[in-house]
């Protein structure tokens, strides 16, 4: 109600036009409303380029560090997400071109198909940055965390669902190790004791996203074991109640892991 109100209070605005509220008991700072639609319910690409005009133009004003968005238009507008996918970046990156006052941007997309749709155009536009560019995998690690004598598995949140080995991508001026150490912290609660090394998996079809690279650690979790981050669930299992719906190449994984402790073992 009081975002309502706020918005009625700020009156009406032409089509492509942004304003901003507060977030009311929302944990944000503002509300960017975009009028990515009509009178009518209908929109058009040029619509939702104006709107990303005018919602970076708020940026700036604000002094906004962090912005999330949907994709627009996608929804009532019933607009593509591919060609809106390409405004999006495109504006974004123009806004970046001149001013780099942001320091986060989030897409937030539930649908795979729109999700996949962005992927593929951010891929397109970075390899078209220079006439010369190297299509490389992308560099990540996956942590098998023994706890409470199991393994901690976590369920996604995100595409591709399932459970799956805690892990994720290798920020630039990390090492292999301290993106262990994070990733397990941020999906599992964890901290991480006696950190090694046990395999490299590159098979270019293990992610269905992109071509990752993962190096796989093993680690003996401390503390107490809490979801966060991407993870909707973080459980404890053994090789005997697995779960069937397993992302990735992790059951694969996880198979050659059961096999290195027994051998260890015996």
């Amino acid at each position: 109600k009081i975002i309502e109100k706020e918005a009625i209070e700020k009156g009406k605005i032409e089509v492509g036009e942004a304003i901003f509220t507060t977030s009311g008991k929302l944990p944000f700072k503002y509300i960017i409303h975009a009028a990515t639609v009509d009178e009518k319910f209908k929109s058009d690409y040029g619509i939702i380029r104006n709107c990303m005009k005018n919602i970076y133009k708020l940026v700036d004003t604000l002094g906004i560090k962090s912005i999330s968005f949907p994709a627009l238009g996608c929804g009532t507008g019933k607009l593509k997400s591919n060609e809106v996918a390409r405004i999006m970046v495109e504006e974004t990156m123009i806004y970046f071109s001149k001013k780099f006052n942001l320091e986060e941007i989030n897409f937030v997309l539930y649908k795979k198909i729109d999700y996949e749709n962005f992927c593929n155009v951010f891929e397109t536009y970075f390899r078209n940055l220079t006439k010369k560019t190297y299509k490389n995998p992308i560099p990540t690690v996956d942590i098998i965390i023994e706890y409470k004598g199991g393994i901690v598995l976590i369920e996604r949140k995100n595409y591709p669902f399932g459970w799956a080995i805690p892990g994720g991508f290798v920020e630039y001026g990390e090492s292999c190790e301290e993106t262990a150490i994070r990733e397990a912290k941020e999906e599992t609660g964890l901290d991480l004791e006696n950190l090694r090394q046990f395999k490299t998996y590159s098979n270019p079809g293990r992610d269905p996203r992109f071509h990752t690279i993962s190096t796989v650690f093993i680690a003996k979790g401390k503390g107490n074991l809490k979801s966060g981050d991407d993870a909707k669930k973080a459980e404890i299992f053994k090789r005997e109640n697995l779960p069937e719906n397993i992302a990735f190449d992790h059951k694969n994984i996880l198979m050659e892991y059961f096999y290195f402790k027994n051998k260890l073992r015996s």
